[in-house]
């Protein structure tokens, strides 16, 4: 398969080693540096682009790519809230392709199944106040996670005393502190700890007076993500519309 990369960082380094280990070959690799290469017939020649930038880019080179009819896999986050009708309509109607994930780890998809199914159980157990966690590195510029966000809207779908979910408490990456657990009965609050270099740790919680439940994910690495987004490509390159990792994993 070819694939194109779009953002050349940490991620991006360690996607093209595990997609070259894998068989695949890297026809176009795509920086801050060299834009214009998106208009490059290496890039229009890639069956698959893998994206990895930061939430401010996501969306216009989800654009370039679909000017060239290239199928996007992308982890970046923070785009979805201005953006989402408009891509969900160049994938229902423009014949694009875009597999899109908060979280591309084997792991993490395991672990939204057990949320999930925790939460169905806890529904019925009012006497439970459910809050999460989320800690990663300091470089990372949104928060709550996308990751967070999407387990925390799991959580909503399937517990009926929440229905919306909001930052709680905050430990920015200079150390300064802010905001708060303690919210509304109908607010799911999610706190994030910025330290480090922590690739990433989310934490579920349901605690009552009796005892309390937590479930955590601690991902030790990056390679995991990497794996799941060249997983991700070459599924994607054989499937077409708006994708997620619940096509990807039949959980």
């Amino acid at each position: 398969m070819k694939i194109a990369l779009i953002g050349y960082g940490k991620m991006g380094h360690m996607i093209e080693q595990i997609a070259r280990e894998r068989g695949h070959e890297i026809v176009s690799i795509i920086d801050i540096d060299n834009v214009d290469d998106f208009d490059s017939p290496e890039f229009a020649s890639a069956d698959v682009a893998i994206e990895f930038t930061n939430p401010t880019a996501a969306y216009a080179n989800y654009q370039r790519a679909f000017a060239h009819n290239v199928k996007v896999v992308s982890g970046s986050t923070g785009w979805m809230q201005d953006h989402k009708a408009d891509v969900e309509r160049l994938c229902a109607e423009g014949g694009q392709t875009l597999f899109w994930a908060s979280n591309f780890s084997i792991g993490v998809a395991i672990f939204s199944a057990v949320n999930r199914y925790l939460a169905k159980i806890m529904n019925g157990f009012p006497q439970y106040s459910i809050e999460m966690e989320e800690t990663h590195h300091v470089h990372k510029l949104d928060a709550p996670s996308g990751t967070a966000i999407t387990l925390a809207e799991e959580i909503i779908d399937n517990v009926d005393r929440k229905d919306t979910w909001v930052k709680g408490f905050q430990h920015a990456a200079d150390g300064t502190e802010s905001g708060t657990n303690v919210v509304a009965a109908n607010e799911l609050p999610i706190a994030s700890i910025r330290r480090d270099e922590v690739p990433g740790i989310h934490a579920i919680s349901y605690d009552s007076e009796a005892d309390r439940i937590t479930i955590t994910h601690d991902a030790h690495s990056r390679k995991g993500f990497a794996l799941g987004a060249v997983l991700a490509a070459e599924y994607t390159k054989d499937h077409h519309g708006l994708l997620t990792t619940s096509d990807l994993f039949k959980f």
